[in-house]
């Protein structure tokens, strides 16, 4: 049996709602009473697990010196999904997908944002690489704020294959390059959709790219050549959102509406 330890009060807390039975053991930090701990401390009872109270010399050592937040719970890991649990996952669903992809991102802080951005839009899932990419650690958990534990999480063998398996269930495949000659708001984003997103300054790999229906990019003013990963997934993700929700229609039709009553009076 693999475990995995989880730190923080919004990773925990995620953890001990949707799969209580998967905590095995929790620490919490000596003198720690309030509001918050309150909550985790509630669900730990339900949950069947009596906390032991810790320093935090040695929290801090479970953790590597991250920030935990007086709160440590060791849990089982979930296996992790595969190419064919995420062709049967899109298929279950029952609207148009909505997917995140991570090629070669290997910061757990850029994963964890990136779950954090997709948990915000809306996304179904997020797909990365099993190989030279970040996993599903303690540190991506905190950083996701809980989101870790709200969106599916699928771990391919070969992203390229993926790709094609994706497209084989009409899933329109769009990846994100400073090289593209058409920009992410000119594109329909409001189907069947796999946003691909790479790595800062290395970009997609060549291979991936391949395996991409269209590739897109952002307008980029300042001098800088890219931008972290996860603020391009959150900048792709909400326009995407936008397509696909009709957001900012009604406004912009009040605001032609008003224009030609102005026009008439």
């Amino acid at each position: 049996m693999q475990t995995t330890l989880i730190f923080g009060i919004h990773p925990v807390l995620a953890a001990l709602r949707k799969a209580p039975e998967s905590v095995l053991e929790a620490w919490v930090l000596e003198g720690r009473e309030d509001s918050r701990m309150s909550e985790v401390l509630s669900l730990l009872r339900e949950a069947g697990i009596k906390p032991q109270k810790a320093p935090r010399k040695t929290l801090d050592q479970m953790t590597d010196g991250e920030i935990h937040q007086g709160i440590v719970i060791k849990a089982r890991e979930q296996p992790a999904k595969n190419e064919t649990d995420l062709v049967n996952f899109i298929r279950s669903l029952d609207h148009p997908p909505f997917i995140i992809i991570l090629d070669d991102v290997t910061d757990p802080r850029n994963l964890g944002a990136a779950f954090r951005a997709a948990d915000a839009a809306g996304c179904d899932c997020l797909v990365a690489p099993r190989d030279k990419s970040a996993g599903l650690t303690g540190v991506v958990r905190k950083t996701a704020c809980g989101a870790a534990e709200s969106v599916p999480f699928f771990q391919v063998s070969n992203l390229a294959r993926a790709l094609d398996a994706l497209k084989k269930e009409n899933v329109w495949v769009v990846g994100t390059s400073d090289h593209a000659e058409k920009l992410i708001y000119e594109t329909d984003l409001t189907g069947p959709l796999a946003l691909v997103m790479g790595a800062e300054g290395k970009g997609l790999r060549r291979l991936t790219i391949d395996s991409c229906d269209l590739l897109v990019k952002l307008p980029m003013k300042g001098r800088v050549s890219s931008l972290n990963v996860s603020v391009a997934a959150g900048i792709c993700l909400f326009e995407a959102l936008r397509q696909r929700d009709g957001l900012g229609r009604s406004a912009s039709s009040s605001a032609s509406s008003s224009a030609a009553a102005s026009a008439s009076a």
